[in-house]
């Protein structure tokens, strides 16, 4: 039992201490030998070096490439025009009627091909309080309206996205990023459409009792006057994104011959596990060099924008690793035995249910979806593949809600994408946290949810 309250109460530290503002990379190591100590009879150093930074060295050596491209094509489409392009189109061919759905679908967008939450927000956020002072719309609903489009639908849902919450349970179940369209499709419509009637709904109501825009706003932006790229430039580059990524998977990569992966010195693995994550490389690295060629003449800035972009990579490609190397630290210790059955038998015949539940429920103790999700794949991805074999449940459909349930309690109080995005708002948790939990946090559970009960009435 001592072993079993170490695991919890470790990972209730690293909760409340994340929230403190204390880094993960710290926290990661140190909180998983505590729960060792509290465990009984566990090497440390041996734990530490051996199983922790083996682990964490794993994810960093097999993602950086995602981590890093990904950084630096975000950061290529904010400095070029482009991400703010797109956006700006959106808002005026739908805003003057449909302002909310505007900057959902702007973010959306970007969010699908690549660019991270941090750059839509910063892109959008500009338009979407011109747009609300323009319509008389609340200030306090352009953070739930953001984050609709950034963090939930097209993050975790929408087939073939870029985001690495669609990458990360990959190689775990032999999938690529168009694992069960048809699921992915279904659950960004219902969390897309759950999202926007909540806020046309809180709209309605404001309007109903005279509340406009208000004034004496914090962090008010100012104008942009500088030169955009059109829209269909703008967009090339994420339809590349999407486009090569699927032609990899589907016809390129499965023509070559990669028996050598067989051999030791290529880590004795088949290409299923591999051709997602070589194809999304691929792709990203075609879209850069696709963003630099249409903006070469800017090439000093670029250079800039990428050389901050790679330096800006390392600490969120070391966060999530510290997770995993947690994960597979506490999923070590012989107490951790205990608590993996009593995931899998939240519903023992229904692999899907409990990992829904897991990655919930990690994500939320960790306050960080892609936190949540490798840790939870680190202790219990192969238990869960071997089940989704043995039960006859689809991998592909054990990949989507994988991803789909980690953008659910992520946005707990203490998200740092949730931080920040008041902050870059200029809005308190006060004014504007109820909106942003129940687009990004409540409607997409309920989706979820419902996805998977449905699921396990069907398959």
């Amino acid at each position: 039992m001592i072993g079993i309250a170490g695991i919890l109460l470790s990972l209730v530290l690293l909760m409340w201490l994340a929230y403190r503002g204390v880094s993960v990379i710290i926290l990661a190591p140190v909180l998983a030998m505590f729960a060792c100590l509290l465990n009984g009879g566990v090497p440390l150093l041996g734990t530490y070096t051996q199983v922790f930074m083996t682990a964490m060295g794993g994810f960093a050596v097999k993602y950086f490439p995602i981590f890093l491209l990904g950084a630096l094509f975000g950061k290529l489409m904010e400095d070029s025009g482009c991400a703010r392009s797109i956006a700006r189109t959106f808002v005026h061919r739908l805003g003057a009627r449909h302002g909310i759905a505007a900057i959902v679908l702007a973010c959306g967008v970007l969010e699908y091909g690549g660019v991270s939450a941090f750059v839509v927000a910063f892109s959008v956020y500009p338009l979407a309080a011109a747009l609300f002072r323009e319509l008389d719309i609340p200030k306090r609903l352009i953070g739930g309206t953001i984050a609709l489009g950034a963090f939930t639908f097209a993050m975790t849902c929408l087939p073939g996205t870029a985001q690495i919450h669609n990458l990360i349970p990959m190689p775990y179940f032999e999938t690529t990023a168009f694992a069960a369209p048809v699921l992915g499709i279904v659950g960004g419509l219902g969390m897309f459409g759950g999202g926007v009637w909540w806020l046309n709904r809180r709209m309605r109501a404001a309007r109903a009792v005279g509340e406009g825009y208000g004034a004496g706003h914090h962090n008010e932006p100012t104008e942009f006057d500088g030169a955009t790229p059109s829209f269909w430039v703008a967009l090339l580059p994420i339809v590349l994104v999407i486009g090569v990524n699927y032609a990899l998977v589907e016809w390129v990569i499965p023509s070559w011959d990669t028996a050598f992966l067989a051999e030791d010195r290529f880590g004795n693995t088949g290409i299923g596990r591999l051709r997602g994550l070589w194809a999304m490389i691929v792709a990203l690295l075609v879209a850069n060099l696709t963003v630099i060629l249409i903006h070469y003449r800017s090439w000093d800035q670029l250079n800039r924008s990428m050389t901050a972009a790679a330096n800006g990579s390392l600490l969120p490609t070391f966060n999530t690793a510290s997770e995993v190397g947690y994960g597979t630290t506490i999923a070590s210790l012989s107490a951790f035995v205990l608590v993996k059955n009593a995931v899998i038998n939240v519903s023992p015949g229904n692999p899907l249910i409990s990992e829904m539940v897991a990655i919930n429920v990690l994500a939320g103790i960790t306050g960080s979806a892609s936190g949540g999700l490798s840790i939870a794949l680190a202790a219990l991805g192969d238990t869960y593949n071997q089940l989704a074999v043995d039960l006859g449940v689809s991998k592909e459909l054990m990949h989507r809600v994988a991803s789909m349930a980690c953008g659910g309690f992520d946005t707990l109080p203490h998200n740092g994408a949730v931080i920040t995005l008041l902050t870059i708002c200029g809005l308190s948790h006060k004014q504007a946290y109820k909106d942003i939990a129940m687009v990004s946090m409540v409607i997409p559970f309920v989706v979820t949810l419902g996805c998977v009960l449905v699921l396990s009435v069907v398959t």
